[in-house]
């Protein structure tokens, strides 16, 4: 998304690791536009993350606190580095656009 539509803070998260226990952040979206835009979050390792909400709508000129969680993990990653990488997309729909219809498409080049 472009940051004339919407703002992204923080621009990165770092989760607190320990073994067996799940860890959380806070990510907050906002629309700078007089218009809605749907949104979903990505990321590298789906297995290991849930993100709530996912996907959303976001109204004209309003904020949407987001919470990607990091589910419990049996095993530390090497040096306790993680690579995994999460990508939000955005892109503006018409009013009552509801969540279940946001699909994959909804963000292709092609429908806009």
């Amino acid at each position: 998304m472009t940051s004339e539509i919407t703002e992204i803070q923080p621009q990165q998260i770092n989760f607190t690791f320990e073994l067996g226990k799940q860890s959380s952040c806070k990510i907050e979206l906002t629309n700078h536009t007089n218009h809605h835009v749907a949104f979903q979050v990505k990321t590298t390792n789906l297995n290991k993350y849930g993100v709530i909400p996912n996907p959303g709508i976001l109204k004209p000129n309003s904020i949407c606190d987001i919470t990607a969680t990091m589910l419990a993990q049996s095993v530390a990653p090497p040096d306790l580095r993680c690579k995994d990488m999460f990508q939000i997309q955005g892109t503006m729909v018409h009013r009552g656009t509801a969540e279940e219809d946001i699909t994959f498409n909804t963000f292709s080049k092609e429908s806009g």
